[in-house]
């Protein structure tokens, strides 16, 4: 079996540094008005790679960038590649808006890739793995274990693996195996002692065990699967293994279905989960040492091209590092950082807050996770499930965690007789299953449940409590750039907006009524919602601020793909608006080409939280008795625009304005997280001469607003 070490030990270590890492995904060849969607996608896992790389960052840190970018490129492959690999199979060869075919998309994006893995191979092997051993985490061969190492394992493999392995022959009485997604396999030749006959067989690494066994008092950490390799002939009596193999199976992971023809939403993507299973391979991964015999057989049987095969020398599946990054070594890792409570939800001493009362006096924007979701958004939920005065409560789903203290409050809502309508987004991409899950633990409690509008994606972050207040009947509001889980808030940096202001709970009043019901053409007072007002609203304040004398604008978000408001900034740009594009992933503009984007800046943080924030500011805006600044779900993709509901929503309270401003300020000024896009496509990072770090300067603003009063 190749070792872990199995990449070139004698090459000199590659130095990576962030400096270096300007080309592997973001170059782009085509002289096109547009960069390309899916390479503009591998771009950002490269400057994720490159934290990975950069010895300034904590050990288990950089190891959980190398997970996160394995993660990124499975879904990558399950959904992006999946669906250009139909395209050809097809026979499509539209272009796309950058001008290539699907075939010349998977060409190029096979390039790239194999880019990528080499350096995740060189960064695990030759920088993070001997950097780990010298502060007692490491991660070995099996053959590097002592002797006594190797029998307390034996020990743990005869009580808890071997009793879970089921090798699967493979022969004329045993066709081959269905493979799973995801799955690590052990692909094994043996002989008969007696006959001499060869014969194949596969063996699945159990997902249910941890990816690592530790040895050595937990200073050393072994893959499972060299530890069943070690103690394969327990499987295979009579029989002599000559040959072991792990591989990895990707499949198209996208749900297809009518839904136009579906009676029941909720049994249609059920049914379509079942069959997702059975998606068709789009890639497989081997390991280099693997013989042609083995990988041909696994490669006809899985149906594949050897385009679509990826080998690797070291570890396959560098998912599995999270495993490690977990490990009880705070030494080893950035300092945890504790949200804050915003000033105006602080209780006052010897008291609890009353949220709605707070709310009532002013509105409240968070930042998270320097603003804690707990105290904010759970908060808010907790009370007006417990508040006696409340009578309703309606929000939006589209991801939550599996142990939801906001689920928890709105079951305890129903029950307690308060009227509770929740949307679940039924195909919100990987959660269907939890999410099927929450919707019928929810109308078991009494929740009405709805599952969205057929052809659209309930995408939008907003939620509604209705109380009988002293002097009438009030809405309460929160509006949120991110979803409603409170694990993921402390990992992903977004906005949150907490108001009683009267016209936006006309507004989001409106909205779920429309959700839950019927209705079209609403005239929104102040939100703008697609797929019906976003788009035009958003080109109306581009073209104002090229009507101004001094026009500019601000845009952060996740991604930006929509050639029709592309074309827009680029008018914008050439009529002499300054434009600043915050995009933390995929941007298919072009910028500081002559002529074309000369005024257009694109920036992209990228560091210990991830960027999920979206954020649209005109300078010129309050001209119009418009606000300056909104925030809201949507990024400027066109199923966001035009097949989605998205909801975005002015900041209009002056001192929440001034925050807005100057978290902007900050995110443009950083040069130790930022990375600048050129014509050319080409990702550099910003050199960090000031040593500007925005996630940092957040940190500090968040601890000196809570000590603040308003």
């Amino acid at each position: 079996m190749t070792s872990l070490a199995d990449v070139d030990a004698s090459a000199e270590p590659p130095g990576l540094h962030r400096e270096s890492f300007t080309t592997v995904g973001g170059y782009d060849t085509n002289e096109t008005r547009f960069l390309n969607r899916e390479l503009s996608w591998l771009a950002f896992d490269e400057r994720v790679l490159a934290l990975a790389a950069d010895p300034a960052n904590a050990p288990l840190d950089r190891l959980r960038y190398l997970a996160i970018v394995a993660r990124n490129l499975d879904e990558f492959f399950q959904v992006r590649v999946a669906g250009l690999a139909d395209q050809v199979a097809g026979g499509v060869t539209r272009l796309t808006a950058d001008g290539r075919t699907p075939s010349a998309q998977l060409q190029a994006i096979r390039s790239v890739v194999h880019g990528l893995t080499a350096t995740q191979e060189q960064i695990f092997g030759q920088m993070l793995r001997p950097i780990l051993a010298e502060n007692g985490v490491e991660i070995c061969d099996y053959a590097a274990l002592t002797a006594l190492d190797r029998a307390d394992i034996a020990a743990l493999f005869e009580e808890r693996v071997f009793p879970i392995l089921t090798p699967l022959a493979i022969d004329p009485g045993h066709p081959f195996p269905y493979i799973s997604d995801l799955s690590l396999n052990l692909a094994i030749v043996l002989e008969d002692g007696a006959s001499g006959d060869r014969r194949y067989a596969r063996l699945k690494v159990p997902d249910l065990l941890p990816r690592f066994v530790a040895a050595d008092g937990g200073r050393r950490f072994v893959p499972l699967e060299q530890v069943i390799v070690a103690h394969i002939g327990r499987l295979f009596h009579g029989m002599d293994v000559v040959e072991h193999h792990t591989f990895r199976v990707t499949r198209n992971g996208d749900l297809t279905f009518q839904e136009e023809q579906a009676d029941d939403l909720l049994s249609a993507v059920e049914l379509e989960l079942r069959r997702r299973r059975f998606g068709s391979a789009v890639r497989l991964e081997v390991q280099r040492s693997m013989t042609g015999e083995v990988r041909e057989l696994l490669r006809r049987e899985l149906d594949l091209d050897d385009d679509a095969i990826y080998e690797t020398g070291g570890l396959i599946d560098m998912t599995g590092l999270e495993q490690l990054v977990e490990l009880d070594r705070p030494d080893l890792q950035r300092p945890s950082w504790s949200p804050v409570t915003e000033r105006d939800l602080q209780p006052p001493e010897h008291e609890a807050i009353d949220i709605f009362a707070a709310l009532r006096r002013s509105d409240v924007l968070m930042h998270h996770p320097y603003s804690s979701f707990t105290s904010s958004v759970v908060e808010f939920l907790r009370q007006a499930a417990n508040d006696k005065d409340v009578l309703a409560i309606k929000m939006t789903l589209y991801r939550t965690s599996g142990d939801s203290p906001i689920i928890q409050s709105l079951i305890r809502a129903a029950e307690a007789g308060k009227q509770v309508a929740v949307l679940i987004e039924l195909k919100a991409r990987f959660d269907e299953e939890a999410n099927i899950t929450w919707a019928k633990r929810l109308e078991q409690a009494g929740v009405h449940v709805a599952y969205g509008l057929v052809g659209l994606k309930i995408h939008s972050k907003a939620c509604m409590v209705v109380r009988a207040d002293a002097d009438g009947i009030r809405r309460y509001c929160h509006i949120g750039t991110g979803n409603y889980n409170h694990r993921t808030a402390r990992l992903y940096t977004d906005l949150g907006l907490l108001t009683a202001d009267d016209e936006i709970g006309d507004d989001v009043a409106d909205l779920f009524n429309m959700l839950t019901g019927y209705g079209r053409d609403l005239a929104f007072r102040q939100l703008l919602v697609a797929p019906d007002s976003l788009r035009p609203k958003l080109e109306e304040l581009i073209r104002e601020e090229m009507r101004a004398e001094n026009g500019s604008l601000v845009m952060k978000m996740n991604s930006l793909v929509d050639p029709g408001l592309i074309d827009l900034l680029y008018e914008a740009s050439q009529a002499g608006v300054q434009c600043d594009l915050i995009v933390r992933g995929i941007c298919c503009l072009r910028p500081g080409v002559p002529g074309l984007s000369d005024n257009i800046r694109v920036r992209s943080i990228i560091g210990r939280y991830l960027e999920h924030s979206r954020v649209f500011r005109f300078s010129s805006a309050a001209g119009l008795g418009l606000a300056t600044t909104y925030i809201g779900s949507a990024d400027l993709m066109p199923r966001n625009l035009d097949r989605r509901i998205e909801v975005v929503a002015p900041i209009r309270d002056p001192q929440l304005e001034a925050r807005m401003a100057e978290m902007i300020a900050v995110e443009l000024a950083d040069d130790e997280l930022a990375w600048t896009l050129d014509a050319r496509g080409v990702w550099q990072w910003a050199g960090g001469a000031t040593g500007r770090n925005a996630h940092d300067e957040f940190q500090s603003l968040a601890e000196q607003r809570a000590g603040q009063p308003r």
